[in-house]
């Protein structure tokens, strides 16, 4: 079956966490999420009450991030960020794995973080995306980070939070796509900029990419689909 522009904009979590950003850029942020329906919204915890409201009723999803971008918080932060998330409306949450602990060797602290925020985000229906920031992983620590993270109840693995040394590769995507079962869902973030790469990504086992060029992205796959070359 032949891919439409809805085919990829359902793959898109439209990214709004840079640090500068305005409540007018979130809120321009969802406008350009419900014109071309996205998966999601993914912003700053601050902003999820601009989100909540903004696209209620609709079909694109409030997201936030959890512990980021260095994963650095104690469990019981990113447990109370968590909790305060979905009890604004977050109905998606992306966390950052403790990357010290993965790299010491601490893997029990490691599954039982991911295991604590699975539990808050699923107890209000909300789903858990679990950022390793592969950048700053051996090939060894990615597949260790993805089992972790199924089996504490992860329903994503996540390459980047795009603010590392480097973002998404296809081989990453290709590694955790072999290092988690079907029911985990890979997501592609960081450094993804337009809509080859979106493609190429999708191609390599993602299901899910998150992106700030969202509408250049999108009006790509526009020009395409009517090209017939989509």
């Amino acid at each position: 079956m032949a891919l439409t522009p809805k085919d990829i904009a359902a793959m898109l979590d439209h990214s709004t966490l840079q640090p500068w950003l305005t409540e007018a850029d979130i809120r321009h942020g969802c406008e350009v999420a419900l014109k071309y329906g996205t998966a999601s919204v993914c912003a700053r915890p601050c902003d999820v009450p601009i989100l909540a409201a903004m696209l209620k009723g609709s079909s694109v999803k409030v997201c936030t991030v959890i512990g980021f971008p260095h994963g650095a918080h104690e469990t019981a932060i990113k447990a109370a960020e968590a909790e305060l998330a979905v009890k604004e409306g977050c109905q998606e949450l992306d966390m950052v794995i403790n990357i010290g602990k993965l790299k010491g060797g601490d893997e029990a602290y490691v599954e039982a973080e991911i295991r604590e925020i699975a539990e808050i985000a699923h107890r209000s229906g909300a789903i858990l995306k679990v950022i390793l920031e592969t950048c700053f992983l051996t090939e060894e620590e990615k597949v260790t980070a993805c089992r972790l993270s199924e089996r504490a109840g992860a329903d994503f693995v996540k390459t980047s939070t795009g603010y590392g040394s480097a973002g998404c590769t296809i081989e990453d995507l290709k590694l955790m796509r072999k290092s988690v079962s079907e029911k985990v869902r890979i997501k592609g973030s960081g450094g993804i900029r337009d809509l080859d790469t979106v493609l190429a990504a999708r191609a390599a086992g993602a299901s899910r990419c998150g992106v700030s060029a969202t509408e250049k992205i999108m009006e790509e796959a526009e020009r395409r689909f009517r090209e017939g070359t989509l």
